[in-house]
């Protein structure tokens, strides 16, 4: 029996359409993976005090409002003390992640005067960075818990200011030139070696070529009051100023230098613009004086004055002792500053560039000569504050002066304050001796007796005049009876008034005549002439 052969079909495999739809749907994602991971960028690690407004997948990472990447991961350190911060950047900020860049987290800040990140209320915070100035790549930074003052490349300079006080000043403090806000604080802090306060302002471009060497600046925090005989006067730079404090600078009155200062210069920052424009005080010289009797309101600060010119201040004020005498006098002293003496500091600078303390002295020992004392004077009635007077007392006594003594020993006379209250210590006692209990009492008599007069008067001399009047009233409406048109007293003083003016008129032209005709009071008056009448033409004179 004979097998049969089996048959054999070949069958062609076919594709399943079934199958299409992965296989492209593979073929997208791996090109989108590989798309992903050929522009991602680097990824970073930053570290912060703590999380607050940051959230995993919807907080940016932004530089100029731009977008560059997001947090991924916000995790706590080993140690609790922070959170580390992982941000996907893309890799067009390849080049931000380098040493230098600095990153904090953009919130709503509120200051007076100025307001940041405002928008982040409704949009939510963002991290905000700020590239380095170049180097090698990092992937770990620490980030910043305020903004950097100086953000995106602002143009212009910085300058540090060094000041004894540093008053109301703080970080964004505005900076002011001609009243016009041209800069900003960015930083200040204590000099632990000096412990003098130093600012840091950042002065904006173009306005930071108007800082020369030359250019003074003063505080310009508060409110200045100024009361003087022109009254009073109020300056102040703006309403910021009087709470967070300001700086404002200007050119030196007498200023030569129009280089434009390098940035990091230091300058000086004064206490107001009257200390800031003053001529340069130089190095101050150290006086001494001696008063025997108290000082009641002079204090420490109050000033020296040369002829009515500020020329120091008082720096320190002592009680000195002596055990023989059991006297206690007071001892001041005093800087002075040489160059506020104007053309006599020029006498003291005439033997060399440098006015040394044995040239000072020696000027001062022959203004000495000449009468020169220091002594206490009242600056204010009000308060009762003191100061200290350099003048020149041709009375004073002569006095010996040792140039070589150090500091400097100014002779003094006594407060002409003292005199003062002898005088009205004089008169108080004058007023004592006057008899005033006398004179009260006389006065308190003379007050009775005028009582009683007024009182007369009331009771009987206002009745009798009072009907006096009442009188004298009908009287007067009598009269207007009698003038009444219709009466006949009037129309009897009409006519006597008529024959009285035909008199005078005669009289009139009686002392005419006399004055033409003044021999008629001895020869009397001449008859008047006979005129002759015309006759009417006769017969005889017709023949004629």
């Amino acid at each position: 029996m004979s097998i049969p052969e089996p048959a054999v079909e070949m069958h062609r495999t076919r594709v399943r359409l079934v199958w299409v739809v992965p296989i492209v749907a593979a073929i997208v994602g791996m090109t989108l993976v590989i798309q992903n991971w050929r522009e991602r960028g680097p990824i970073v690690t930053i570290t912060f005090e703590s999380g607050e407004g940051l959230e995993v997948g919807k907080t940016l990472i932004k530089y100029r409002d731009v977008t560059i990447g997001r947090v991924s991961q916000i995790t706590l350190s080993d140690d609790r003390t922070h959170v580390e911060v992982v941000g996907d950047l893309v890799k067009s900020a390849s080049d931000i992640a380098v040493q230098g860049a600095h990153f904090w987290v953009v919130r709503p800040r509120i200051g007076v005067g100025w307001a940041s990140g405002l928008d982040t209320l409704l949009s939510g915070a963002y991290i905000g960075v700020e590239p380095g100035a170049g180097g090698g790549r990092r992937t770990h930074f620490v980030g910043l818990e305020t903004p950097p003052a100086l953000a995106h490349g602002s143009r212009g300079r910085q300058i540090v200011l060094t000041a004894h006080d540093l008053g109301s000043l703080s970080a964004g403090a505005p900076v002011y030139f001609h009243r016009y806000q041209v800069g900003r604080v960015i930083e200040e802090h204590l000099d632990e070696r000096t412990g003098e306060a130093r600012i840091i302002a950042f002065i904006d471009a173009p306005y930071d070529k108007d800082v020369t060497p030359d250019t003074r600046f003063w505080n310009a925090s508060g409110v200045d009051l100024n009361l003087s005989a022109e009254g009073l006067k109020v300056r102040t730079q703006s309403a910021a100023t009087v709470l967070a404090g300001g700086i404002a600078f200007a050119d030196a009155p007498v200023g030569s230098d129009t280089d434009v200062a390098k940035p990091g210069a230091d300058f000086t920052l004064y206490v107001d613009e009257q200390t800031a424009m003053a001529p340069p005080d130089g190095e101050p010289h150290i006086i001494r004086m001696r008063f025997e009797k108290p000082l009641r309101g002079l204090v420490v600060g109050a000033p020296i004055e040369f002829v009515g010119v500020e020329v120091g201040s008082v720096t320190s004020i002592d009680v000195g002792y002596e055990p023989k005498t059991m006297h206690f006098p007071v001892f001041v002293t005093g800087k002075l500053f040489p160059r506020r003496m104007g053309l006599a500091y020029k006498m003291i600078h005439a033997a060399g560039e440098v006015d040394t303390d044995e040239d000072i002295a020696r000027f001062w020992g022959q203004l000495i000569g000449h009468g020169l004392r220091a002594q206490p004077r009242s600056g204010n009635l009000l308060t009762g504050r003191l100061y200290l007077a350099l003048d020149f007392v041709p009375t004073a006594a002569k006095v010996s002066f040792n140039p070589a003594t150090r500091p400097t020993e100014l002779p003094t006379i006594e407060s002409n304050m003292g005199e003062l209250q002898a005088n009205i210590t004089q008169v108080v006692k004058k007023l004592d001796a006057l008899p005033l209990e006398r004179v009260v009492d006389h006065l308190d008599q003379d007050l009775t007796a005028l009582h009683g007069t007024l009182g007369q008067i009331n009771d009987k001399l206002l009745p009798s005049a009072t009907q006096t009047l009442g009188t004298t009233h009908e009287t007067l409406e009598n009269v207007g009876d009698f003038l009444t048109t219709d009466s006949a007293f009037r129309v009897n003083l009409e006519q006597t008034l008529d024959d009285v003016q035909q008199t005078l008129h005669s009289f009139k032209a009686l002392a005419d005549y006399l004055d033409h005709h003044p021999e008629a009071l001895i020869k009397g008056r001449p008859s008047d002439p006979v005129i002759p009448q015309a006759k009417p033409p006769g017969k005889a004179d017709a023949v004629k």
